[in-house]
């Protein structure tokens, strides 16, 4: 990973939501017919370090032992990016992801396959590991992981089994493969490159055209209802970057934008969760004002976009629990959990 712990600086988009809520306009807030609330856990970047490891099998009895939670969310970045991607690591995670009870959605990070250059990860090849990645867990396309698994929509006949999309109480879901590391493109020095290589290049711009495509088609499926949530391991608005770089974010452009053109047009509040940047965050990064918009060429801002950042790295103690209800006129609300 290439970023610090940072105290959030949007203190007014944090006091807005301070109850972690958002209310649709009155003219999209009625009810779902028949939905029933919905309740999901979010966990990224964790775990990280020998600590974390030999407890995280306790933050997945926890998480299995809230009777509210009914749908698990893990942002990616399933190891820190200073240990070996090696397979029996992988291995170990696919067990602890299968104790899960409820339904697992698992969106890829960086740390796991894009860093694994690294001569501390193991050196080896990003595209391998990526391939690996996909053989260990998601080997059955169009499920989710967990005891209770369920069908997702599945984009495994682009290659990409890891962009899913689903629909709850009146939301309509995507899991999207977007990573840190400028979504895959900075150079694997560890194997002594100084740019992208052209099966890096390749590999990111197919990658980002399924996310653009997933995104388009959550928000056309969304039309008739009240919200939609994307995730992704990916900060695109990291608050630790005061002055954003092409570097760093470049490659996150076409996505963004895509996100934001959409979500403007779109007749009722949009989610967006991701990890990566480690610290509990709350804010509208493409809302009028923002300087993210002249960084990746927004037209028009999106001011009903909220970004949620969970907690992750060495100092993650608390996973997010996130609720639906459909029979009210705020349509999301969450909640930080302490671990046990």
């Amino acid at each position: 990973m290439r970023r610090a712990l940072s105290t959030s600086t949007h203190l007014l988009a944090a006091a807005a939501l301070a109850c972690g809520a958002a209310t649709l306009p009155a003219s999209a807030a009625g009810a779902v017919p028949g939905a029933s609330p919905f309740t999901f856990a979010v966990i990224g970047d964790i775990p990280y370090g020998d600590a974390q490891i030999a407890d995280f099998p306790k933050v997945v009895d926890q998480i299995n032992a809230d009777p509210a939670v009914q749908f698990v969310d893990h942002l990616g970045d399933i190891k820190n990016g200073s240990t070996t991607c090696d397979d029996t690591y992988f291995g170990w995670i696919r067990h602890q992801f299968d104790r899960f009870q409820d339904p697992l959605v698992y969106t890829v990070g960086d740390n796991e396959w894009t860093d694994c250059h690294r001569p501390n990860n193991g050196s080896y090849n990003p595209l391998e590991r990526l391939q690996a990645i996909r053989d260990v867990f998601f080997d059955r396309p169009g499920h989710t992981l967990g005891q209770r698994s369920v069908g997702v929509t599945s984009q495994a006949d682009r290659g990409l089994p890891e962009n899913v999309s689903y629909t709850r109480a009146g939301v309509s879901f995507a899991a999207l493969h977007v990573v840190g590391s400028d979504n895959s493109l900075l150079p694997w020095t560890g194997l002594g490159k100084t740019a992208p290589t052209a099966e890096q290049v390749a590999e990111e711009q197919h990658r980002t055209q399924g996310v653009i495509d997933e995104i388009n088609r959550t928000f056309d499926r969304a039309g008739d209802q009240r919200a939609v949530v994307l995730m992704m391991q990916a900060d695109m608005f990291d608050p630790t970057f005061p002055q954003p770089d092409q570097m760093n974010f470049g490659a996150f452009a076409p996505i963004v934008r895509t996100i934001a053109r959409r979500a403007a047009a779109f007749h009722g509040p949009v989610y967006l969760f991701n990890g990566d940047s480690h610290q509990y965050n709350v804010d509208h990064p493409v809302g009028t004002g923002s300087s993210w918009l002249r960084f990746y060429g927004v037209d028009t801002p999106a001011d009903n976009l909220t970004r949620i950042t969970v907690d992750g790295s060495t100092g993650v103690n608390d996973y997010l629990r996130a609720s639906v209800d459909p029979h009210s006129s705020a349509v999301l609300s969450w909640e930080r959990v302490p671990f046990n």
